[in-house]
């Protein structure tokens, strides 16, 4: 398991220069915006305005702080609203969309994967005193967003993640054990999965 501390996470302005966004781990290594196979990162949006484009990425949202945004896709997409209450919402990267805040300042998780190369799904867990997970993805994150966790997997030292802190599993771990011992703890559980074999042409 390598850890991913908060004081870590590369900060960068974002594609359309409207904010900065602090990126939590990105693959391959070294990757930029145009080359990435699938990126974690934090944003903090101040104001209302579009959204970078990303082509060919597919995109997941998740609120940390703040009351939330809405999300206008225009006519053919309609609005959905985002908080921290609804489970995290999917959705192409590449169609225009203009958010506007609901109340003030937000943060948000951003998770992107390159269509055709990599799928990903996220949950939202919440962890009172065990939790035990089966994890088969190739790849997987557990992103703490409030509170403390202990992370276990069998034959390996436990690992501590204080808020906003990652862990990130590059081989199926199987079953991974989370604990929070004072409070409850809030996580998001990241899952990336190959849709192309590791030694395919990236032509």
């Amino acid at each position: 398991m390598n850890v991913l501390r908060a004081a870590a996470h590369r900060r960068m302005p974002w594609k359309n220069g409207g904010g900065e966004t602090s990126e939590i781990a990105i693959s391959p290594p070294g990757a930029t915006l145009d080359s990435l196979d699938w990126r974690v990162s934090m944003a903090v949006v101040a104001q209302d305005g579009p959204f970078s484009i990303f082509p060919d990425i597919d995109r997941t949202l998740c609120i940390l702080d703040g009351q939330g945004m809405a999300l206008d896709f225009g006519a053919a997409g309609g609005t959905r609203t985002v908080t921290r209450d609804t489970a995290p919402f999917p959705f192409p990267a590449d169609l225009p969309v203009q958010a506007r805040l609901l109340a003030g300042t937000i943060a948000d998780l951003n998770v992107m994967t390159r269509r055709g190369r990599y799928r990903h799904s996220v949950d939202r867990l919440v962890v009172d005193r065990h939790l035990t997970l089966d994890l088969r993805a190739e790849e997987s994150l557990l992103f703490c967003a409030d509170g403390a966790v202990s992370c276990a997997i069998e034959g390996e030292s436990e690992i501590q993640l204080g808020a906003r802190d990652c862990v990130l599993m590059q081989s199926p771990p199987g079953v991974l054990t989370l604990s929070a011992a004072r409070s409850s703890a809030s996580v998001f559980l990241i899952q990336l999965y190959r849709t192309i074999a590791r030694n395919a042409s990236r032509n």
